[in-house]
């Protein structure tokens, strides 16, 4: 059981009136209670719905608040880049703005990131429609097929990581493979992630896109421009691992 040094909660918004207020208090509370520098990011997504303004207004009450707009969206993956771009602690927590955490159980999971480089969640339970648990069972069978990554919920939102992963690696997606990219390049450099579960509670406000069809097919197209480039990346190092050993 380790706390992080310093902590930067990473919250994308998009239309969350209802939930963003909330969410920030959790996140004060939680940085609070385990008595440690944190800061809170949220990115609105150039929302339309006024919750823009309400995070605008709760940083001017709130100094560890900060909020970041953009002008147009950019979906997950731009929001997230965004918001790892302006944190500025030692620990990044990025968690979905819908509110699908306990935020107690956040604060009891953040220490147990321990000497881990990444801490992780997964699913205790599914309680959400049909669509939604096929298209999660079939991504993570993808993921863990094509790529070698063996995690049990690759876009659940509670990552806990060190900022120098992030500093270490380039993440392009602009979708939801965004959460994808970020544990394969992190694995992929060497960093170590452990797994923490959670009880997941559906939104109660708001609406969520994740598994419309355009979310779903930005992810595939992503996942292939993602799987060429590393397949030029493990060619072009094969070549010269057989170079070295011709000279």
């Amino acid at each position: 059981m380790k706390k992080p040094s310093s902590l930067s909660f990473v919250f994308p918004m998009y239309n969350e009136i209802d939930n963003i207020e909330p969410c920030v208090h959790g996140a004060m509370a939680i940085g609070n209670k385990l008595g440690i520098d944190y800061e809170i990011v949220v990115v609105d997504d150039a929302s339309t719905d006024g919750s823009g303004a309400l995070a605008d207004q709760l940083a001017q009450r709130y100094p560890v608040i900060r909020v970041v707009h953009h002008e147009v969206n950019r979906k997950l993956g731009g929001a997230l880049k965004t918001g790892f771009a302006h944190a500025t602690k030692d620990y990044i927590l990025y968690m979905d703005s819908d509110l699908p955490l306990d935020f107690d159980d956040v604060k009891n999971a953040i220490p147990q990131i321990g000497d881990a480089d990444m801490l992780i969640g997964y699913r205790l339970t599914r309680d959400e429609p049909l669509r939604r648990k096929v298209i999660s069972k079939v991504y993570n069978l993808m993921i863990r097929l094509i790529f070698g990554l063996k995690v049990r919920d690759v876009n659940f939102s509670f990552k806990l990581f060190k900022r120098e992963i992030y500093q270490n690696i380039v993440l392009k997606s602009e979708g939801s493979f965004i959460d994808a990219e970020l544990l394969l390049e992190a694995h992929r450099r060497g960093y170590t992630i452990r797994e923490i579960g959670f009880v997941y509670h559906p939104r109660v406000a708001g609406q969520s896109t994740l598994a419309s069809t355009s979310v779903i097919k930005k992810v595939f197209v992503e996942m292939w421009r993602y799987y060429k480039e590393r397949s030029s990346w493990q060619n072009k190092h094969t070549e010269a691992v057989a170079s070295r050993h011709l000279s």
